[in-house]
């Protein structure tokens, strides 16, 4: 990971939907940082604007506007931090020039060739996309049992096999979250979400499914960083679901303390995981 050097310099807040840029806008701000608010129009939340120094508002698809106002502001460096919705992506997206000429690069169209694209566009004007997860570490999954119990020795096997699966899921660039019961894989994450692969998982299933979440095995921790928050846990409780598997200093939970605290009382077992020869830890 790259250095920052607190307390100098302002950083470019790319947004999109959802509690992970107030996270991020809040670490910035505590490290001394000014921070330029990049909203989208159709994703971000409105009560950002009071956590920032400074506001552009530009609609998806507009990069050579974002590009403009992260320059003009004086930011060399940026952090993509929150949801866009893939069928903003795939279907609501009108690109300008711009944005035109980093799809005309690109050799695939998924999400992550087309958000690095977007990052490499930013690099060749001076602004260096950074990790969120530099800004917020303190959040990330620790290693073993972080809430309820340890999982039984039938669950530790449908980890373990879950992170094969997820492994090989994420080598192909399709997602990040598998869904298993019995050892058997009920649900694989594609560009729904994990909560929509959560829910198809436990319809298909019922109750007391796994659910293992992984980092890419290649993943640009700049952007589609391993998330889960306070939705997320809502959807494993309503599911019914055993365990949560996320993989340990790759994933983050967002508002962690709350997060832990709630799934320990709604009995759900939240695991963090490594990706080791032998199976998961």
């Amino acid at each position: 990971m790259s250095e920052l050097t607190t307390g100098e310099g302002t950083l470019g807040l790319i947004a999109g939907n959802g509690r992970f840029p107030f996270l991020v806008a809040e670490a910035a701000r505590r490290q001394g940082r000014r921070v330029v608010l990049i909203k989208l129009k159709e994703e971000t939340d409105d009560g950002l604007d009071a956590m920032v120094d400074e506001t552009c508002e530009v609609s998806l698809g507009q990069l050579g506007a974002c590009i403009a106002a992260l320059k003009k502001a004086g930011a060399r460096e940026a952090v993509m931090a929150g949801q866009v919705r893939h069928r903003q992506i795939f279907s609501g997206l009108v690109p300008d020039l711009t944005l035109m000429g980093v799809l005309a690069r690109l050799a695939l169209k998924n999400t992550d060739s087309l958000i690095g694209g977007v990052a490499d566009a930013l690099e060749r004007e001076g602004i260096r996309l950074i990790s969120s997860v530099e800004l917020l570490s303190a959040h990330l999954a620790d290693e073993g049992t972080m809430a309820g119990r340890k999982p039984s020795a039938d669950e530790s096997k449908a980890i373990d096999y879950g992170v094969r699966i997820a492994t090989e899921l994420g080598r192909l660039d399709l997602g990040q979250t598998v869904v298993v019961k019995d050892r058997a894989v009920v649900a694989l994450e594609a560009m729904e979400g994990t909560d929509e692969a959560i829910q198809r998982g436990a319809r298909i299933a019922g109750k007391g499914v796994v659910v293992v979440k992984m980092a890419k095995p290649k993943q640009d921790m700049r952007f589609d960083v391993p998330v889960v928050g306070l939705r997320t846990l809502e959807t494993l409780i309503a599911a019914e679901a055993a365990v949560l598997a996320i993989e340990a200093g790759k994933t983050l939970l967002l508002d962690k303390p709350r997060f832990l605290g709630e799934a320990k009382q709604a009995g759900v077992s939240i695991v963090g995981v490594t990706r080791k020869a032998g199976g998961c830890v």
